[in-house]
């Protein structure tokens, strides 16, 4: 028999359970922090017809594409942002919905682009959109919810690069070279990546040397938020509404002691083509080799695809994986996380059916039990709880049940809290676990 070999495609990955129990304790944070802002879960299928997602994805995104024909001859291609595919479900579903509609969705996305640190092609996105207004209110709710949700997954350290297309798309105007806008966007995302000295050369290449010198001094942060808005409006023909929208979330921000996780960094454009206004990534202060792992903006027009109905929307995405990858880099990584707050060692396999009923009586109690499923040496069954990382042991022999009590164990400290009444078994438990948290 020929033994075939269990190997995983390149740029996807197996999740341990410690690695998955991680990114569940995350997820569990963020789900409640988005709910906590009045936001609601969607889902979308992984697969969609190809049309419905090169609609807007821009040049680059299309080439990532997992695309494919289906048994029903249908051309299809697997998501590859969250995106896209909320605005195809919220045309789809505009007469069920509350407008504006707030909506978070956690899921896989999939891109065949090269592997590099903290980056798949199989991996996880997190996103938060609020779709039916264009306001200033609903820009500082999602900036404030990325703020919120990093310092309750307990990052400690992060700038949010902010910054406006729309200003952008005027100051490129008043230069006469808006019909160069996809391309200048582009290389002006790839800053970061091949230089300025790089970057000035295409832009010359591209729009003459007057207009690339232009646009690295527009792109060029001042000492603080103020003075560089202060410059871009005036290199943007001056005072208009996209910029009194900035100097309008920059007062809320400081009102609310959030300005110091924001600065205004107008070289960040986003390569997508759908952003419309405000766009922002964010950088973890400690990890900045990462990239950003949260980033996303305003999209007034994305909807138009699929509707009629003006659907202006904003939202950012959470890179999942990215972040996991970041925060085990700056020694934020949980190794030792239980992946259950108990055991009960399995001595005598005649009182399976007592073991069961202590299960379930803790289970009642919130908490987490595993039976260990075979009767076998403790030894064994130490070995078990060790990589399961289990905090509290219950031990029940013969004489244990003859006497309607159960030994508790601090599988930690090693401590033994012996023949106590069930009842009271129970509360030491809730008590060490109380402690262990």
């Amino acid at each position: 028999m020929n033994i075939i070999e269990p190997k995983v495609l390149k740029g996807f990955r197996d999740s341990l359970p410690a690695e998955e129990t991680e990114k569940k304790r995350l997820f569990a944070i963020l789900e409640k922090t988005f709910t906590s802002f009045g936001f609601a879960p969607i889902d979308t299928p992984v697969l969609e017809y190809t049309q419905v997602l090169l609609g807007k994805g821009g040049g680059e995104t299309d080439k990532q594409i997992y695309r494919f024909t289906d048994n029903g001859d249908r051309d299809v291609s697997m998501r590859f942002d969250l995106t896209v595919p909320f605005a195809r479900f919220v045309s789809a579903n505009l007469d069920k919905l509350p407008l504006p509609f707030k909506r978070y969705h956690i899921a896989k996305v999939w891109r065949g682009e090269n592997t590099q640190k903290g980056r798949y092609r199989e991996f996880y996105q997190c996103d938060f959109d609020i779709v039916g207004v264009d306001s200033a209110a609903a820009d500082l709710e999602i900036l404030t919810m990325i703020c919120q949700s990093l310092k309750n997954i307990g990052v400690d350290g992060f700038k949010i690069h902010l910054a406006s297309r729309q200003v952008f798309n005027r100051f490129l105007s008043k230069l006469g070279i808006q019909d160069k806008l996809t391309d200048i966007l582009r290389l002006v995302d790839k800053l970061a990546k091949i230089g300025e000295d790089e970057v000035a050369k295409q832009l010359a290449e591209l729009a003459g040397d007057e207009a690339a010198q232009n646009i690295l001094s527009y792109i060029k942060m001042e000492e603080s938020f103020d003075q560089t808005l202060a410059k871009i409006t005036e290199l943007a023909g001056g005072e208009a509404d996209d910029t009194a929208r900035l100097k309008t979330l920059k007062k809320a921000l400081d009102e609310n002691g959030l300005s110091g996780c924001f600065v205004l960094d107008p070289s960040i454009t986003r390569g997508l083509d759908y952003y419309t206004g405000i766009v922002y990534e964010t950088f973890l202060d400690n990890a900045p080799e990462f990239g950003s792992v949260c980033s996303g903006g305003r999209y007034n027009n994305l909807a138009s695809l699929y509707t009629k109905t003006q659907l202006p929307g904003v939202g950012a995405s959470i890179g999942i994986d990215r972040l996991i990858s970041a925060l085990e880099a700056m020694g934020k990584k949980n190794d030792s996380q239980a992946l259950c707050d108990t055991i009960i060692f399995n001595i005598d396999e005649s009182l399976l059916g007592h073991y069961t009923k202590i299960a379930l009586m803790l289970r009642e109690k919130g908490i987490s039990c595993d039976l260990y499923p075979e009767t076998k040496k403790l030894n064994k069954q130490f070995g078990y709880v060790e990589k399961k990382h289990i905090p509290v042991g219950i031990i029940c022999g013969s004489e244990e049940y003859s006497s309607g009590t159960i030994t508790i164990k601090d599988l930690n400290t090693r401590e033994n809290y012996e023949k106590l009444p069930l009842a009271q078994g129970i509360e030491k438990i809730i008590s060490l676990l109380r402690h262990e948290a």
